[in-house]
């Protein structure tokens, strides 16, 4: 399988934070004859994978595989559904979204129409509570028959190649991650290492912290996907990371800072095999480093994310080398963080 194949996969199968099992369930179905693979009680998939050697130090990898999403929080008489979000998502880029409840129906983010906005509101960045979900309901009766209040729902988007060697898609954050993952498991391994997919990263990174406690590392190593600013109208300081110069290491986000000799090793790393990298000149957003690290008696952590424009969206967006050249800097830092 390819990793355009692999990561489209992924990405078309909805995920909403609280509700991975059908991810759960496909990641497990691609790594179960590679590795040892457990499930605990918060639904986070635990994979060990072992190696030629044990290392002196164990070395846990980390990618989640909730996206963020809806939740529906109200049914009026008319049949339109008033909804929430799930995770971080600017609301600026729903409306007039497709996207798709967890039984299957398909839904269309919709407002009042901007011919009855007044003048304040045409002007003011529309929220949440002033749209709604249609599924072409005829009243609350007919909504209620496919509908129930706490259903999830997705952004419903296709995933296509397009350009110069990227991928557009749903849920990239961080079905990118869990396919770099599943790649390193399905490879022969020259030390012993646990890969977690974990649940719930873009509600607060509650799962994580439980995967950490059932293993036990020395080092976690979060794969994720960043911020990349690099369009029209952004200064060269403040693009925080560009497409196809390779994954990111982080030095600093708003929850986490990460060890400074695991970074100064990673980049070492990187540079002695010929991996693409840069560093993440931004100190925004949160991983799971953030719980992982203050597991038990402390994790060393290390942030290794993919550049991603676009992300939170319906059409975020990546370079396939950058997926790739994680995938090869993962397996090198396996190996060269294990004495």
């Amino acid at each position: 399988m390819t990793t355009f194949e692999l990561v489209k996969a992924l990405c078309d199968i909805d995920g909403v934070s609280g509700a991975e099992d059908k991810v759960r369930d496909y990641i497990e179905a691609q790594v179960k004859d590679y590795c040892d693979c457990k499930v605990d009680a918060r639904g986070n998939l635990i994979c060990f994978k072992k190696g030629k050697k044990t290392p002196a130090k164990k070395i846990m990898l980390s990618a989640h595989m909730d996206e963020v999403g809806f939740v529906v929080t109200g049914i009026d008489d008319d049949g339109f559904l008033r909804f929430s979000t799930v995770g971080g998502i600017d609301s600026r880029v729903v409306i007039g979204k497709r996207v798709r409840l967890e039984s299957g129906i398909p839904a269309i983010v919709g407002t009042k129409p901007i011919h009855m906005q007044s003048a304040d509101e045409q002007n003011t960045p529309l929220k949440i509570s002033d749209m709604y979900l249609d599924i072409g309901a005829k009243n609350k009766e007919d909504a209620l028959e496919s509908v129930s209040l706490g259903d999830t729902a997705a952004f419903f988007s296709n995933t296509v190649l397009f350009g110069n060697d990227r991928i557009k898609a749903k849920a990239l954050d961080d079905r990118a991650g869990c396919a770099c993952l599943i790649q390193l498991l399905q490879q022969e391994a020259e030390y012993d290492f646990t890969a977690c997919f974990t649940v719930c990263e873009e509600c607060g990174k509650s799962g994580a912290d439980n995967a950490a406690y059932s293993v036990q590392p020395d080092i976690a190593i979060v794969v994720e996907c960043t911020t990349a600013a690099d369009v029209h109208g952004v200064g060269e300081l403040d693009q925080v990371v560009n497409q196809g110069k390779g994954p990111a290491f982080v030095l600093m986000d708003t929850r986490c800072i990460y060890d400074r000799a695991l970074f100064k090793k990673g980049m070492a790393i990187a540079k002695e095999h010929n991996v693409p990298c840069q560093v993440k000149r931004a100190t925004s957003g949160a991983t799971d480093a953030a719980v992982i690290q203050t597991m038990g008696a402390g994790v060393k952590v290390m942030g290794v994310s993919m550049p991603g424009r676009y992300i939170h969206s319906a059409s975020s967006t990546l370079k396939l080398s950058d997926i790739d050249a994680t995938t090869q800097l993962l397996g090198h830092l396996v190996n060269g963080l294990a004495d």
